[in-house]
């Protein structure tokens, strides 16, 4: 039976919207970590309970354990729930692997290394980015995790190096002052990225008048988290699954802040923590700083999901504010900090604004 073409036309531009409408769904995130010990039925009645209240995946920390993963990816899904695996990639506290190499680990400019001399807390356990071995031992935790059936990205966080300046509210805790580079903040100068360092740019980095505004050394660095990134990218793609990164709010404040700058990834998702109250910024500076990364991202495939900080909002009123302030700058999505700070209030705010998104 041949039908009439008004009707097929009619139907294959029905199509097109329906695929164009799945293609710009904004979506809704939450971090989790997970516990080993808690049962199956307690996992079922959270992942429903995100569900329920309008969250679409869960990005899920099981201290790079692919066995918890595995057990946790069929109950999130059956709840209608996606699954990325959430991996802290260059800060590994209590890696049992590493801790038994003490030359993998960063090296400030003071000589201390993040084995036995953490900077600012006592997880701090930086492994360098550019030695050989360290590198290929996160690499080998990203394809782990990448080879579990079922998830939707190997989530990349603490890829960079560590915090060069604190957040401003965060620095009273501390007793810090930090209105320049200081030498125990700043790293790496371990012997491997000393070494590369002099072979490609014939100079040290040790001896520099002024490492700050030295910007081979500044590009090494960035370019060392890079290639980490890149290869990792590579191997979640072997496996059929994306990858995905939690990073510093905008590139050139990551760049800055933590010798990040994502922009430049090979990388299919990004999670900006845009956590407004680390800055002491209004809750509209959520909306600044993802334009601000959109816009850096112009004319690449990297998408944007901006991340939420739940203790640092004053209400639902403003939840509900930096949700469409995410939306309307251009994030594809927004990701929650984290399970155990969603109140039930909140989840009726997440729900109902998604809804009216609709």
């Amino acid at each position: 039976m041949k039908l009439p073409k008004l009707f097929l036309l009619l139907l294959t531009l029905s199509m097109i919207s329906c695929a164009k409408k799945d293609e710009t769904t904004f979506k809704f995130g939450v971090w989790i970590t997970a516990d080993a010990k808690r049962t199956d039925e307690d996992y079922a009645k959270e992942f429903k309970k995100y569900k329920d209240g309008g969250i679409d995946e869960v990005l899920i920390n099981t201290n790079t354990d692919p066995k918890l993963l595995g057990r946790l990816v069929p109950i999130a899904k059956e709840k209608g729930l996606k699954v990325h695996a959430w991996i802290m990639a260059m800060n590994r506290p209590n890696d049992s692997v590493a801790l038994q190499h003490p030359d993998w680990y960063q090296v400030s400019k003071d000589g201390k290394s993040c084995f036995d001399n953490r900077p600012y807390v006592d997880y701090y356990q930086w492994l360098c980015p550019t030695k050989k071995e360290s590198r290929e031992h996160v690499l080998g935790l990203v394809e782990g995790l990448a080879k579990v059936k079922g998830i939707e990205s190997v989530h990349l966080d603490y890829i960079r190096f560590p915090d060069i300046f604190l957040p401003i509210s965060l620095l009273p805790k501390y007793n810090l002052v930090q209105d320049e580079e200081l030498p125990q903040f700043d790293f790496c100068y371990c012997d491997a990225c000393v070494s590369k360092f002099e072979k490609e740019h014939h100079k040290n980095p040790k001896t520099s008048h002024n490492t700050a505004i030295d910007m081979e050394w500044k590009n090494f660095r960035l370019n060392a988290i890079k290639a980490v990134v890149d290869d990792a990218y590579e191997i979640a793609h072997k496996h059929h699954v994306k990858l995905t990164a939690a990073v510093f709010p905008y590139p050139e404040m990551a760049d800055h802040m933590v010798r990040q700058r994502w922009d430049k990834w090979n990388i299919d998702e990004v999670y900006p923590m845009i956590y407004h109250s680390f800055y002491n910024e209004e809750i509209d500076w959520v909306g600044y700083a993802t334009k601000q990364g959109v816009a850096d991202l112009e004319g690449k495939k990297t998408k944007i999901n901006t991340g939420i900080y739940i203790p640092g909002l004053k209400s639902d009123a403003e939840l509900k504010e930096a949700i469409l302030m995410a939306k309307d700058n251009g994030a594809i999505g927004v990701s929650f900090f984290d399970g155990n700070a969603l109140s039930d209030s909140n989840l009726k705010t997440i729900a109902a604004t998604k809804a009216s998104l609709k």
